[in-house]
């Protein structure tokens, strides 16, 4: 069973296995249509496509950010659609760096499924290795997935707001340190940074070629972040949920697995102007 990351050999030599099923997760955030235009112009071969916005995510409220959790019962109905059991071997990848691939890597172990890894490298590495493609759209057999969410996975606003400021806990936030800052803010209606989180980068975690560093580098620069906070004292932020899976992700490949995500993150914090803003480190 594979549940941190997989090579494109390790994908390429089960292909054909009818026990794994593979998910493209390319996306955009500013184009929300340009991921799935990608996957219908070519795709590795025997893949379905996972939106973001349609699979992955709950509608938006005027008290959510901009990515809730889907529903479990509805998302378990997505799964069973996609044919997923209790042994199938899930393999989620998107363009190149996991980002997106990510959000589907900890959804399933939200709802209790394990057996799932991300492509290192995704589509890119998949192409750069001379591996094929092909634009067919698969056909499954549907399942009945059964959801198991464990609410201990994620936090909420209120239960982030009170544990941002004890010693013992650390708020890590995946965006760039420009929009951590607050200089630049592309997507939200303010700018900044929960008051006491620190800056963790999730291109941190990422080599050149936008394959996951090595466990023990991705170590190092996890234990300067948390600064001496435990694992399961660790909570992980962006700007709407998605990016922060990815530093959830490192984390496992680092073997420090017991963090947790705040769910709404960023995008939800600014919905109650009492929760404050931060521009500075």
């Amino acid at each position: 069973m594979h549940t941190t990351l997989v090579t494109v050999d390790t994908l390429a030599a089960h292909l054909t296995d009818s026990r794994w099923l593979i998910v493209d997760c390319r996306f955009d955030l500013t184009q929300p249509a340009a991921g799935e235009a990608a996957y219908g112009a070519g795709h590795i071969p025997g893949a379905i496509y996972a939106h973001l916005d349609r699979d992955l995510s709950s509608p938006i409220t005027p008290s959510t950010g901009r990515h809730p959790l889907p529903d479990p019962e509805r998302f378990a109905q997505t799964l069973s659609r996609w044919g997923v059991g209790a042994d199938t071997q899930v393999i989620a990848y998107d363009a190149d760096n996991g980002m997106y691939a990510s959000r589907l890597w900890w959804l399933l172990r939200w709802v209790g499924h394990r057996a799932v890894a991300v492509l290192d490298g995704g589509f890119k590495a998949w192409t750069a290795a001379n591996q094929p493609t092909g634009t067919e759209i698969p056909a499954r057999s549907p399942t009945r997935f059964q959801a198991r969410p464990d609410r201990d996975l994620w936090l909420d606003a209120d239960q982030v707001q009170a544990r941002v400021q004890q010693p013992d806990w650390r708020l890590l936030d995946a965006r760039a340190p420009e929009r951590f800052l607050g200089k630049v803010e592309p997507l939200d209606k303010v700018a900044g940074h929960v008051p006491g989180a620190r800056n963790h980068p999730f291109s941190t975690n990422l080599t050149s070629d936008g394959r996951f560093g090595a466990p023990e580098e991705l170590r190092r620069r996890y234990e300067q972040s948390q600064a001496g906070v435990a694992d399961d004292h660790t909570i992980v932020m962006c700007g709407s949920g998605v990016t922060a899976c990815h530093l959830l992700l490192a984390l496992e490949v680092a073997g420090k697995p017991g963090a947790r995500l705040y769910a709404g993150s960023w995008s939800e914090w600014i919905t109650d102007a009492r929760r404050g803003v931060a521009t500075t480190d």
